[in-house]
């Protein structure tokens, strides 16, 4: 099974508003860097969005090791907040949790892989969360742009 580094992020101005997510897969000496956006979203959905642009990039299963500076993302995983909201049906207080949709997509993807999560200190010292820091912003912008 290959071992890959997967970075993420998502940005978002005015939250809800333009967004944009980046990722960057990372196989042996090997990077390949992905990036998208929408033009009304929250800064979550390109967080959980990006995990889940760079996960489904992989052509078959594969351990990795997934770098997050999203708590929203990393406690789901840590924490056990997505097994919870998984086994009961996605729903909280008689209504669906917020990103339900893309919950769903990421726990399907976390088990076609060996998923391990970490999170990272956003805007720190970490040069892949910046890069990907960087490609989200960057997609923000062109989708504000679009307004």
């Amino acid at each position: 099974m290959k071992k890959i580094q997967l970075y993420t992020d998502g940005s978002c101005s005015k939250n809800p508003g333009p967004g944009g997510w980046g990722a960057i897969l990372r196989y042996k000496d090997t990077e390949r860097e992905l990036s998208g956006g929408e033009i009304d979203t929250t800064n979550n959905r390109m967080e959980l969005t990006a995990a889940i642009q760079g996960l489904s990039a992989l052509k078959q299963p594969c351990e990795v090791d997934l770098y997050t500076d999203s708590q929203y993302l990393s406690r789901a995983f840590s924490e056990g907040w997505l097994d919870s909201w998984r086994q009961k049906g996605y729903m909280k207080k008689g209504e669906e949790i917020p990103n339900a949709d893309l919950w769903r997509q990421l726990f399907d993807l976390s088990k076609r892989h060996k998923l391990r999560l970490f999170w990272v200190k956003g805007h720190a010292e970490n040069e892949f969360n910046n890069r990907c820091d960087a490609l989200a912003t960057a997609q923000t912008e062109i989708f504000k742009n679009q307004l």
